[in-house]
């Protein structure tokens, strides 16, 4: 029987030479005339183990990594082919702590089948979602959405039901999906695992999107930095429109819906869904003042539905499942599982899906192990680089939506980057404000111009001059940015500045400039 060896294509593998691991392990194969078959599949998101090569032996999968290319012939010598112990062997990969204490309802194939296999897809559960759908009218669909309590998972937390039904209600000759794939935050990756190793999730969530808003066309709109995920998308669109998933007739319903995969030039605005408009109409990316609304007046002033991927691919196990499976899962208003990204100087960073409701200490000091280099955590910043620094104090905070809302600070795209006790919080401050300057699309004000000078006044404090009087006028300006700014961009960037200010004051008060004697 042919055996089975994995070794991941994600870009985080292929970054830590997993190319190089497949040709040696092809060369291999080759010399010694085994019959087996290399699979090419996506990242399980331990990172700090990548590349993660898997063996398939008796029906379980066993882990050995992190593997080099001269690890290769050392492996086989040891019996890797059967499952054989190594110094590299970390026993059945399922049962790896990381993995096992998740609750992999989204990502439950990513790393574990061969993305372009359609038949790989079907066998683990894929389009069964799809399939009641067909089956079911829009309105019953829209209900099912909004009865799990799926909210956007980009960001901002909106109840996805509520915006499908805006669409579904709204008039239109014809109607849009838009999947905000434009993932530019930092210490974000989520949206880049699931393209790249289980795209067809992907494209069963918008096609039942599609069925349940009337919308006939889907764009999947992403960044030029994703040319792997670019490329195993288009390939994916193109092996669902030929098996009949999408095109003129979803899975012979009689109803139409298709997609295409758009690039982006790599704004960071364009994550913002009217910015992302339009660019994807080829103009310039700036914000739109609203109303409308996108799913009233969006892509080419139709009716649009804009959700982010993880969104769009939880859909496809809530119709499977169910509503009441889904909503079985989080806290609160925070229903569901929601991939958790842990990056920064942590010791074990990597994505990690777990239901809302672990407390924040919890996420950072027992699954993230605490910083790599071994110095206390000092801080960590959810939600991206627009997200609130959270201090050791905060830690109890549940991970849901309304908890971190109550502590003046926002889950995002649900990145939580880890910072040890070396971290200066008033360049991080600085970093902030820089990072809106550059990015802002330049539309208002108190973005455009407040991020500028927060800069210049961040600079001031740093030099010691006049520190209080700049520290008052800081938070001035975070205040004029948050309340003034047309979109989340400038909106949110006082969340790090005031954050830092306030739980690290003392990285604030730096000792005045002493001029140099003449």
């Amino acid at each position: 029987m042919t055996v089975r060896i994995y070794v991941p294509r994600d870009a985080a593998a292929l970054a830590l030479g997993a190319e190089k691991v497949a040709k040696a392990i092809a060369q291999e194969i080759a010399a010694r005339g085994f019959d087996a078959e290399i699979v090419r599949n996506g990242s399980r998101g331990m990172f700090w183990l990548e590349p993660l090569v898997e063996v398939e032996v008796a029906g379980k999968r066993i882990g050995y990594g992190s593997v080099k290319a001269n690890d290769v012939p050392d492996l086989f010598d040891a019996g890797m082919i059967d499952g054989g112990e190594h110094r590299l062997c970390l026993g059945e990969v399922e049962d790896l702590p990381f993995l096992k204490e998740q609750t992999r309802l989204t990502f439950a194939r990513c790393g574990v089948t061969d993305p372009l296999s359609l038949g790989d897809y079907e066998a683990h559960g894929g389009l069964a979602g799809l399939r009641r759908a067909v089956s079911m009218t829009p309105v019953d669909i829209v209900k099912e959405i909004t009865d799990s309590g799926l909210r956007g998972r980009g960001g901002a937390g909106f109840p996805t039901g509520i915006k499908w039904k805006t669409v579904l209600d709204a008039a239109g000759e014809r109607k849009y999906i838009v999947c905000n794939a434009d993932e530019g935050d930092s210490g974000t990756f989520a949206d880049r695992m699931i393209m790249e190793g289980d795209p067809f999730v992907l494209i069963e969530g918008m096609a039942i999107s599609g069925l349940a808003t009337g919308a006939t066309k889907g764009f999947v709109y992403t960044r030029s930095e994703y040319p792997h995920a670019i490329a195993v998308m288009t390939e994916a669109v193109g092996i669902a429109r030929q098996a009949g998933i999408l095109g003129p007739s979803v899975l012979g319903s009689g109803r139409a819906f298709d997609i295409e995969v758009r690039t982006g030039a790599g704004a960071y605005v364009c994550g913002e869904e009217t910015a992302l408009l339009n660019s994807l109409e080829g103009k310039r990316g700036i914000v739109r003042a609203k109303p409308p609304l996108p799913a009233h007046k969006g892509l080419f002033n139709c009716p649009t539905v804009i959700n982010n991927v993880i969104s769009l691919a939880s859909v496809p196990v809530i119709m499977e499942k169910g509503a009441a499976f889904y909503r079985d899962f989080g806290m609160g208003r925070s229903r569901g599982t929601i991939p958790l990204q842990i990056a920064g100087n942590v010791r074990y960073g990597g994505l990690f899906e777990t239901a809302f409701g672990l407390s924040l200490g919890d996420i950072v000091d027992r699954i993230g192990g605490g910083t790599a280099t071994g110095r206390p955590v000092k801080a960590v910043q959810v939600g991206g680089p627009l997200g609130a620094y959270f201090p050791r104090a905060l830690f109890d905070t549940p991970f849901d939506y309304e908890s971190f809302a109550a502590k003046d600070g926002l889950i995002g795209h649900a990145g939580i980057v880890v910072f040890d006790d070396t971290a200066d919080m008033l360049k991080q401050a600085r970093f902030a404000m820089e990072f809106c300057a550059v990015e802002s699309c330049g539309k208002c004000t108190p973005c455009r111009i407040g991020s500028t000078r927060g800069v210049e006044t961040a600079d001031k404090i740093a030099h010691g001059i006049e520190p209080e009087k700049n520290r008052a006028l800081l938070a001035d300006l975070c205040n004029t940015m948050k309340f003034g700014s047309l979109c989340a961009l400038g909106g949110f960037t006082p969340y790090p500045v005031m954050s830092a200010m306030n739980h690290f004051p003392e990285d604030f008060s730096p000792a005045p400039l002493v001029e140099a004697a003449e």
